[in-house]
């Protein structure tokens, strides 16, 4: 078998079967990792035959997404969202992956109407100037600022191939080799987001290249996990990953800089939910997340730690 698709499931029970038929309409391996779900998803997926591992307990997407490609000798490895329907073959991005140097490859993702995700299914690796417009609410409050259009590659021509840095790990093609080089999907993103920005960040730093390949195209609906995890904790996964991922390939100075927009939007974010909801709740998410971008300006790096801003 020369490609295999890892689906990784979390409460997917409405979103699994056609996902599922979709992929083992392209002939490849389907190996599907659940992370303890609560709904019938393991039913859904026990219909179908498609290769079960199902944790006791939520390992998180990075785990997930090792176990599957460890369950499989197949040297393409497409990582599928549970949410997202394949509606063509995927040989184009096993193509792809063939070209020199390209490690992984992604493909079109569209909405229910078709439209493509346009900054959602291609991104520039992030910078910290990038993640500090984002946590300043600079780009809900201007999204079509210089910043935020080329780090979101807003504009381009979804219709051609090209290079890319960062495509979405929602249809995400790797080679083996490249996995296993990098030593698989960083654990410590946990339970999600940003371990596939790392991914794709370590490939290229590497000398990896990534592709886009629009003539494989998946239906994706988005977030359909993340409604199952309240709010708050939404909040503090996604930015402890992104100051895990800060920390990690940034400079320090750059990585102070993004601390200190994280807290100061998280201020402004705190404000406007206390007097959107009329609630103090809004206190106890932002402060911690405060806290945690606290944590990081102050916590001292060796100098061997240091990456260089992107």
């Amino acid at each position: 078998m020369q490609a295999a698709i890892v689906v990784v499931t979390y409460n997917s029970e409405k979103e699994i079967g056609p996902c599922l038929d979709a992929a083992m309409a392209t002939g490849a391996e389907v190996i599907v990792v659940d992370n303890a779900s609560a709904d019938g998803t393991l039913e859904e997926a026990g219909r179908r035959n498609v290769r079960l591992i199902a944790n006791r307990v939520n390992r998180g997407f990075a785990a997930a997404v090792n176990q599957g490609i460890r369950a499989t000798t197949a040297p393409f490895l497409l990582l599928l969202n549970p949410d997202a329907v394949l509606l063509t073959g995927i040989g184009p991005l096993q193509e792809a992956c063939l070209r020199p140097k390209v490690g992984l490859a992604g493909g079109k993702l569209v909405d229910e109407t078709g439209r493509p995700q346009a900054g959602f299914m291609l991104r520039r690796l992030p910078s910290a100037l990038a993640l500090s417009f984002e946590a300043l609410l600079l780009n809900r409050l201007w999204p079509g600022n210089p910043v935020n259009r080329r780090y979101r590659c807003l504009g381009m021509d979804t219709g051609r191939p090209c290079e890319a840095q960062q495509p979405a790990g929602a249809l995400l093609m790797l080679r083996r080799d490249v996995w296993e080089r990098l030593e698989g999907f960083d654990e410590s993103y946990f339970p999600l987001w940003f371990e596939d920005v790392d991914f794709a960040k370590r490939a290229r730093d590497l000398g990896y290249r990534a592709y886009y390949e629009p003539a494989v195209v998946a239906k994706h609906t988005g977030a359909h996990s993340i409604r199952h995890v309240a709010l708050e904790s939404r909040q503090l996964y996604w930015y402890g990953n992104l100051l895990r991922y800060a920390s990690k390939h940034f400079s320090v100075g750059a990585e102070k800089s993004l601390c200190a927009a994280v807290a100061v939007g998280s201020i402004f974010r705190m404000l406007a939910g206390m007097a959107r909801q009329w609630s103090l709740r809004p206190v106890a998410v932002y402060s911690s997340i405060v806290r945690l971008a606290g944590a990081a300006f102050f916590r001292i790096r060796r100098p061997e730690a240091e990456r260089s801003s992107s």
